[in-house]
């Protein structure tokens, strides 16, 4: 991922500016140095960089008041910015959040920690760039009403008018004048707005002038509802940024046409972006819970993951190669359910991923709750997201001597089936959810797996499932699907015997992963 993304380098100590770079290019980023941000301006003139890391402390303009000013230009709002600094009182970590930095780190710093973050917040701005029309996706997959806002002091043809939109299904909201009409769309925010041009107190242009001073109204499609059919008029109109006219001797059921068509031009343009977001989101699932899980030698894994209306969510899975005979299993899911909280949960969900990717791969240990202690700390102290929760399971699985050992964090509890007695085993783990305190310990428990032995984990997409009668699919059905099935695949069964009792309508992200000793 790293190879073509460039970082911003700006400290006026050249020792710390020249150690950061040499360790930056060492791990593959490309990065541009500024001696301040007369230099770093001048940088951001030429190119966007991926990422900035910027001092506090400097000759001239200080470090808050260059990214105020960053922030302050609309092409910068989104670009990922490190505060590093010595200054590192609350008061200091708090204005840096309040100026709009995405994270800061206090001199001296960990090289390694330094590193984790930029991954980690690169992973973060990746995932935010594709889903950041996220409004648009929320609108247009959920059962939606066209609406319309209909301006004009005349009360028989606004009646008439919004009675024959509502007869074609759209939602209608209606002023007699302009300063009204501008408060409605306020609250409202329609997806058409009619307007006549002739009105008392302020005419159709200057709505259309009220409309264009505020940043997200100006965007909302504006046409003029009218009897006015001067050449003049209409050039002026189309100055103003209006899409079209409509005349009102046209009669109801033309005008109501028009409007119907122009609204469908306009969905069909959403329909468009979403497709494309939705290609996005297919391409980017596949980093965030793996396609297939590995083939190891004398077991038999099997994953079964769906999302919320075909949109990623919080859940996600990976498995990591730690060495020849071991792999590391990362199962989790962050907080939140549906529409309200997938946005930030998928893009947190790629933030750990790829945080313990790194932190799992640099430990000499290969333990579960070494390596949860660490990725919690760096959650902890990272000021964005230390207050998105989530629950995580670690297993680590050496497949030459059959060892398993897991640690967790406010997970559900591991399963475990004992072949020769038939005996269910639930591994429960004390662990804090990540990032809820700062120095949260996790303990290891050591499991061997005998011949035919088998593991089940499950997020609560599973638990949670209800039915029509909003009973719960329950722990007590899993628990007793997973002690009596003899299938060859126990997650052909669970998924059979859920879908069959929600109705093939499931309710969040649904995620579960089974595990058997074969040999």
């Amino acid at each position: 991922m790293e190879q073509n993304k460039k970082i911003l380098v700006i400290d006026d100590d050249p020792a710390i500016r020249k150690l950061i770079t040499f360790n930056l290019k060492k791990n593959g980023f490309d990065v541009l140095e500024a001696d301040g941000p007369g230099k770093a301006f001048e940088h951001l003139e030429k190119i966007t960089p991926d990422l900035v890391l910027c001092d506090i402390m400097m000759r001239g303009m200080d470090g808050f008041t260059f990214c105020e000013k960053v922030r302050s230009e609309d092409k910068y709002r989104a670009l990922p910015f490190i505060f590093v600094s010595a200054k590192s009182s609350l008061a200091d970590k708090e204005k840096a959040v309040s100026l709009g930095a995405d994270d800061f780190i206090a001199k001296p710093f960990i090289l390694d920690e330094l590193l984790l973050k930029i991954r980690s917040l690169l992973k973060r701005s990746e995932i935010y760039k594709a889903y950041g029309a996220k409004k648009v996706i929320e609108e247009l997959t959920a059962t939606y009403k066209p609406k319309v806002l209909i301006v004009d002091d005349d009360k028989t043809i606004t009646k008439l008018l919004a009675t024959a939109l509502e007869k074609n299904n759209f939602e209608v909201r209606t002023a007699l004048n302009a300063f009204d009409g501008f408060n409605i769309a306020k609250e409202f925010i329609p997806d058409l707005i009619l307007s006549d041009i002739l009105m008392p107190e302020a005419d159709g242009f200057e709505f259309r002038n009220l409309l264009n001073a505020d940043k997200e109204l100006k965007l909302i499609p504006f046409v003029f509802l009218t009897s006015k059919t001067e050449e003049a008029d209409i050039l002026k109109g189309y100055e103003f940024g209006v899409q079209d006219y409509v005349l009102k001797t046209a009669g109801i059921n033309v005008i109501t046409a028009k409007v119907k068509a122009i609204v469908q031009t306009i969905q069909k343009e959403r329909k468009k972006v979403v497709e494309e977001l939705q290609h996005a989101a297919e391409s980017i699932r596949l980093k965030v819970v793996s396609e297939t899980p590995p083939a190891l030698d004398g077991y038999k894994i099997e994953q079964w993951h769906q999302t919320y209306q075909g949109i990623p969510g919080g859940d996600f899975l990976d498995y990591i190669k730690l060495s020849s005979d071991t792999y590391i299993i990362v199962f989790g899911d962050v907080m939140g359910k549906k529409w309200g909280a997938w946005y930030f949960a998928f893009a947190y969900a790629g933030y750990i991923r790829s945080a313990i990717r790194f932190v799992a791969q640099s430990e000499t240990e290969k333990s579960p709750a070494k390596i949860l202690e660490k990725l919690n700390k760096a959650i902890y102290e990272d000021a964005k997201i230390s207050e998105i929760f989530a629950t995580l399971s670690l297993i680590t699985i050496n497949f030459v001597t059959n060892e398993i050992k897991y640690s967790g964090a406010g997970d559900l509890p591991l399963l475990v089936k004992k072949s020769n007695t038939n005996e269910l085993i639930k591994v429960e783990s004390d662990g804090l959810l990540l990032g809820f305190i700062e120095e949260n310990s996790y303990e290891d428990v050591n499991i061997k797996l005998e011949l035919n032995d088998e593991l089940l984990l499950c997020t609560d997409g599973v638990v949670e499932a209800k039915n029509e009668e909003g009973e719960q699919f329950g722990y007590t059905r899993i628990l007793e699907l997973f002690r009596d099935h003899k299938n060859e695949s126990f997650l052909k069964v669970l998924k059979e015997r859920l879908l069959q009792f929600t109705n093939l309508k499931l309710d969040d992200d649904t995620t579960a992963l089974w595990i058997k000793r074969i040999s």
